[in-house]
């Protein structure tokens, strides 16, 4: 007869294996309101950021994101169509498939939150493909084979840890590396309206940069041009080192934010591995615009031409993620497009991001009706990194070329009416004379690279100084 002890130990084993089997239940609750692009559920308590499927009859599901709550009600926006969803839709919550963490592995609370947060693919794999914002090929070349995911979320780095901007980055652009020297870790901005020539800049950029990786976020640009940038502004050379993600206008506002948060994070992950990182967001008033959209659509309120202060929070969490990592560690230079309304330098996302950005770079509309090609204003652009980054004797031609451009400028009028008498004014006279080689040193061919080196011996070639 056997022991007591072995029956109990058996039973418990049959248990183990029972549970093991068994289907748990699946905690679910209701759809009970869509209010444009708002939807309400009840009877389901989630965490913000959450990932969600609500059901559709008859077979299908449509993504979405719990984006709020209040008491037992839960705000959810749809990544996905909502077509074909009817009241009382059934809505459950998505499997966490969060990496696992062993007990041995010491995590600090405040980096679990975003442990919490969606994981999306990065790594090479990634290289020379084109993903939509949830991470998944619109290239048609086959699904992504990668061994790592990473958080969309991310902690800010410490400053003091951050290793300072020491080093310039050529982007191939003559005027840039002459005049408004950038350097590796730098935030800028790229200000612009519409049609003066924005695309092809980073585009000229992403091809011609020395950076070792591209990552290229376009955010609720128009879907023809996704297709134009890749296939003529990129072109092969460049799309063979760049990760392109892509969140078109016609994408929800979720996906477009998720879309630039992918594409940071993608940056994020070849900076930690020691890379060398061109960012280029285009553009960041699209990204401000989602979430103006999500924002507005929960209630909150608007405060500056129309924009809730959750924008004005969302800019900064956003751009601080770019930057120099560790002394001795990879780097994310980042470019952000900014959108100006009606060529109106002083529209609200503009002026955000000209505080959080470390320059700007500023797009002239009459300079592109001229035919001025890259179309960059030199008397309101401004590196202010590039004092750190060249010799006194760079700085003081820097100086020189636009204290001479501006004279010109300020005194074009009189000069076009022949009102202006030569030898009244002794700079003028020299700006006059020096002018038709200024224009031409800041202009340059598409297909045409100016490297480091070289856009600084054109600069002392202009003045006559030896390098």
């Amino acid at each position: 007869m056997p022991r007591l002890a072995d029956s109990w130990r058996d039973y418990l084993e049959d248990c183990r294996k029972m549970a093991a089997v068994a289907s748990p239940y699946q905690v679910a609750g209701r759809l009970t309101r869509i209010n444009g692009l708002v939807m309400e559920a009840s009877g389901l308590k989630l965490p913000l950021g959450s990932g969600c499927r609500i059901l559709i009859p008859g077979g299908g599901s449509v993504e979405a994101e719990v984006v709020g709550f209040t008491g037992d009600k839960l705000y959810m926006m749809p990544t996905d169509d909502v077509f074909g969803l009817a009241p009382g839709a059934q809505v459950v919550p998505n499997d966490p498939a969060q990496p696992k963490l062993s007990t041995s592995e010491r995590v600090e609370p405040r980096r679990r939150a975003s442990d919490r947060a969606k994981h999306l693919p990065v790594g090479n794999e990634l290289l020379g493909r084109v993903v939509d914002g949830a991470g998944r090929p619109l290239d048609g070349l086959g699904p992504l084979e990668v061994k790592h995911t990473r958080s969309l979320q991310s902690r800010p780095f410490n400053p003091l840890l951050r290793a300072p901007i020491a080093a310039s980055l050529d982007v191939g652009i003559r005027t840039i590396n002459a005049l408004l020297t950038i350097g590796r870790g730098q935030r800028m901005g790229l200000f612009a309206g519409s049609g003066v020539g924005k695309s092809v800049l980073i585009g000229m950029m992403a091809r011609y940069t020395e950076a070792e990786v591209i990552v290229v976020g376009l955010i609720g640009e128009r879907g023809r041009e996704v297709k134009e940038f890749i296939e003529q502004n990129l072109g092969p050379e460049g799309r063979a080192r760049s990760v392109v993600v892509a969140a078109p206008a016609d994408t929800s506002p979720l996906m477009r934010l998720q879309g630039a948060a992918y594409a940071t994070t993608v940056a994020e992950h070849f900076r930690d591995q020691g890379k060398q990182v061109l960012l280029i967001m285009d553009s960041l008033t699209r990204y401000a615009m989602a979430q103006r959209e999500i924002a507005l659509a929960i209630g909150e309120p608007p405060v500056t031409r129309g924009y809730p202060p959750s924008v004005f929070a969302r800019l900064p969490a956003l751009v601080e993620r770019a930057g120099n990592g560790p002394e001795g560690g990879g780097s994310i230079t980042a470019f952000y497009t900014v959108l100006a309304e009606g060529d109106d330098q002083q529209d609200p996302i503009a002026d955000s991001a000209r505080a959080i950005l470390d320059g700007h770079i500023v797009l002239s509309r009459a300079l592109a009706d001229q035919g001025h090609y890259p179309a960059i204003d030199m008397e309101q652009s401004i590196s202010r990194a590039m004092h750190n980054l060249i010799k006194p004797s760079h700085f003081e031609l820097v100086r020189r070329f636009k204290q001479l451009f501006s004279r010109y400028q300020r005194s074009r009028d009189l000069i076009a009416v022949g009102a202006y008498q030569a030898g009244s004014d002794v700079l003028l006279d020299e700006a006059v004379r020096a002018y038709p080689q200024l224009e031409a040193f800041l202009q340059q061919g598409i297909n045409e690279r100016a490297g480091y080196e070289q856009s600084l011996a054109a600069l002392h070639t202009l003045f006559g100084v030896e390098t």
